[in-house]
């Protein structure tokens, strides 16, 4: 795929958290970085001056931008830190142990320790996390020895060592902070009873917890030891305000591919996601063209085969939005609740955002190429013989026959043009006939048209069903131009699509893009028409009743319909207001006579 400019890229980057990836004209990966609002922090290096000399010779080895979309600033730095530590790019800091995130583990051993680690040991120990505030794991560490006396040694603790008298009980023993497991003191069940309520809170399921911290916290009020009381009180606050699962980094969701796809009538965008201990270490969108017409599921099938040959996964386990058979002995999930799901939505609002960027920037780089294709599918839904780049929609207006009128709205190349929007006067249609209206409109529009010498459109459309539609082929029969352009009408009730001589109408997908700008061109036609109608009513009925006022002339009438735009304006309009336009004199006449007559 061609590289796109830098500035091309930057237009195109959403205002949301995340991580950004540049690389050089090698495609090789200069830096990862993190982001608040991706758009900011990008533009940022290229908009600023550098006082660092490396940093001004990484921007201009930046040859291309990527970046990956995530739900909040926190789940950007996990996710910089993760790529940083797989891929080591030349200009970011080498992250050592000592700098990681902690973790809170249960160990696995007699009487299990808990504490924090910054190491995952493969050992069936079971690790929380990680965290991005050391002082969020210190608060659930004292938040949980608080409520849970545990050892912090590390004897063996075997039931041998145990009965031969090998430990004696610590300090932490008479400070009641252990209860003497070295010394047969606890029992095993008894532990694990507090090691199972632990696992709770740090899964996130702190109902158990909070009924006893609650009960101790009344049992130190009851007893007046209100310190105590407020120390629980507190902790219950932190336990009720922590959050200890993270969309990303479920260390459970370990060693998964996931996919997902939003396509549009010519392209299909797959993204894929790999987790490896709830961490994202690779994210990639695919951009397929289509070229029969494929469906999701055939696009998305062809996809999974490829991304998964060409980056060498060895996934056991794949997430996608529908079932799909990929030829593996995988094990394939449609995730509707839960982590799972919420990570199939990340995958898929980062398939959407890649969609939405090579949009904008095709729209920026190739303009014509949206409207090129839009038009080819117009042409193929609505069975015409030539693209309509030049659309004219007809609506007709009247209330209970009075002052009809009609309006011609033009699109071209699917976007309104509106200086070549026509309003028109019914002249030789007595009553409300609105078949009648169409007929004349339809005529002198293209009458002009004719004796002007002016460029046709491709395609008519009629806001009516079959009866409208007839009587504007009246006129293009009277033209000489039926078969010259083509002509249909629209039904609003069902959004049916008539055409001439066939009794069976046309419905289109109510998503298509083809339905939604014939559906604003009826829209846009009935707003413009019932404007001017509205606005001839107005003058007309001012027109009328000011004439009939001594001393308000011509000029004073469109002075007037200049400030008020309406009679009803007019009406409710104070003294001081009217003074200011035609003067106090006037001003009195046009207030006594209102007051005289009955408001119109």
């Amino acid at each position: 795929m061609t590289v796109l400019p830098i500035k091309i890229q930057l237009k195109t980057l959403p205002a949301k958290p995340g991580v950004y990836q540049y690389f050089d004209k090698d495609g090789k990966l200069l830096y990862v970085g993190k982001a608040k609002n991706l758009k900011k922090r990008v533009s940022s290096y290229f908009t600023k001056q550098h006082d660092i000399g490396k940093t001004r010779v990484l921007v201009k080895k930046i040859v291309s931008i990527k970046h990956i979309v995530v739900e909040t600033e926190t789940d950007a730095l996990l996710l910089e830190n993760n790529l940083i530590k797989k891929y080591q790019p030349r200009y970011n800091i080498m992250l050592k142990d000592d700098k990681t995130y902690p973790w809170i583990c249960i160990k696995k051993e007699r009487f299990p320790r808990v504490f924090s680690t910054r190491k995952m040991i493969k050992d069936g120990s079971e690790y929380f996390g990680p965290y991005t505030n050391v002082k969020t794991v210190y608060t659930l560490l004292e938040l949980i020895n608080g409520l849970f006396p545990l050892r912090n040694c590390n004897y063996d603790l075997a039931d041998k060592n145990i009965k031969s008298g090998k430990y004696k009980v610590c300090l932490e023993y008479h400070l009641d902070n252990c209860l003497g497991t070295c010394e047969g003191k606890q029992t095993e069940e008894n532990y694990n009873k507090n090691i199972a309520a632990i696992r709770n809170i740090l899964k996130g399921n702190f109902k158990d917890s909070l009924v006893a911290f609650k009960n101790q916290m009344e049992g130190f009020a009851t007893n007046l030891y209100f310190e105590d009381a407020q120390k629980i009180k507190e902790k219950i606050a932190t336990l009720m305000n922590y959050q200890s699962k993270s969309m990303i980094v479920n260390s459970k969701i370990n060693n998964v591919d996931v996919f997902s796809i939003v396509t549009d009538e010519a392209y299909g965008y797959v993204n894929y996601l790999q987790l490896s201990y709830g961490s994202i270490i690779r994210s990639h969108t695919l951009e397929i063209k289509k070229k029969l017409e494929e469906t999701d599921e055939q696009i998305l099938q062809i996809s999974v085969i490829e991304l998964r040959q060409r980056f060498q996964s060895q996934c056991k386990e794949i997430y996608v939005p529908f079932k799909i058979n990929v030829g593996e002995n995988l094990k394939i999930y449609v995730p509707k609740l839960g982590d799972k799901k919420r990570i199939l939505d990340l995958s898929l609002r980062n398939a959407k955002y890649y969609r939405m960027e090579r949009f904008k920037q095709t729209k920026i780089t190739d303009p014509n190429r949206h409207e090129n294709r839009i038009m080819s599918q117009m042409k193929k839904d609505l069975r015409l013989s030539e693209e309509p780049r030049h659309i004219e929609c007809f609506d007709n207006s009247n209330i209970q026959g009075t002052n009809p009128v009609a309006a011609c709205v033009v699109f071209k190349n699917g976007k309104p043009s509106k200086k070549d929007y026509r309003k028109f006067n019914i002249k030789t249609v007595e009553g409300p006939d609105d078949f009648a209206s169409m007929e004349e409109v339809v005529y002198r529009r293209y009458k002009r048209l004719l004796d002007e010498k002016q460029p046709l459109p491709q395609l008519i459309i009629i806001d009516g069903g079959k009866g409208q539609l007839s009587s504007s082929l009246k006129s293009l029969d009277k033209l000489e131009l039926r078969g010259k352009i083509a002509i249909i009408g629209i039904a609003k009730r069902l959004e049916e699509l008539f055409y001439p001589e066939d009794p069976i109408p046309l419905y289109l997908d109510k998503k298509s893009e083809t339905l939604k700008i014939i559906q604003q061109l009826r829209n846009e036609a009935h707003r413009f028409g019932i404007t001017f109608h509205r606005n001839k009513r107005s003058k007309e009925a001012l027109n009328t009743t000011l004439l009939h006022i001594e001393g308000i002339g011509e000029k004073t009438i469109i002075e007037l319909l200049k400030i008020f735009k309406s009679l009803k304006r007019l009406q409710t309009a104070s003294f001081d207001d009217l003074s200011k336009v035609v003067g106090p004199s006037k001003a009195q006449k046009i207030i006594e006579h209102f007051k005289q007559n009955v408001t119109i």
